[in-house]
């Protein structure tokens, strides 16, 4: 049995920005966005998964890569996924960074600079930092969401932005801030 699908979907500048409740590891994009840790050394969640479906030649890459700082993403293979390259993207720890919002933004806009940099057409975004690191997803959807509106509005390599949230608690969060940010017509 098909489960529902459930989707918001706006259009900036020519670029389809989409809300997809689901599972990150089943999506097709040029570039998939890992929630990863510093240490790119693997992890629950996201990370796991992402892991788990690519393969080990993700987590040989990271080993060579060696770490990366909150705020910032590194770019390896794919392995098995569906995609050409995995985003590390490493976002803030809620309560321990003295400013979560702009290490938040931050990562998010190295992701969409790596997509730039790669000229890819599509990428697809978990909710990052909002798992183990505590981020509550209300205040966490904004930004990341105005930090991909605000990057599609430039000329851009990209053509498709999904967001490929886990629940429906996440998915319903950003489908709020989207809505504040961009009502729909």
């Amino acid at each position: 049995m098909a489960m529902e699908v459930f989707m918001s979907i706006r259009t900036i500048n020519g670029v389809t920005l989409a809300l997809l409740q689901g599972n990150i590891v089943e999506v097709q994009a040029d570039a998939i966005v890992n929630a990863a840790n510093s240490g790119l050394a693997g992890g629950g969640g996201v990370d796991g998964a992402i892991h788990r479906a690519g393969g080990p030649t993700i987590m040989e890459a990271c080993r060579k890569i060696g770490g990366c700082p909150t705020g910032s993403a590194v770019a390896t293979t794919a392995g098995q996924l569906k995609a050409q390259h995995v985003f590390h993207a490493v976002g803030p720890i809620y309560r321990y960074e003295s400013e979560p919002q702009r290490l938040l933004a931050s990562a998010y806009q190295a992701c969409l600079d790596l997509a730039e940099q790669y000229q890819h057409q599509s990428i697809a975004f978990p909710s990052l930092s909002t798992g183990a690191y505590g981020y509550p997803e209300r205040l966490a959807a904004p930004i990341a969401l105005r930090t991909v509106i605000e990057h599609i509005k430039k000329p851009t390599s990209l053509r498709q932005v999904t967001f490929v949230l886990f629940g429906s608690k996440t998915f319903n969060a950003y489908e709020q801030a989207l809505q504040q940010l961009l009502p729909a017509p």
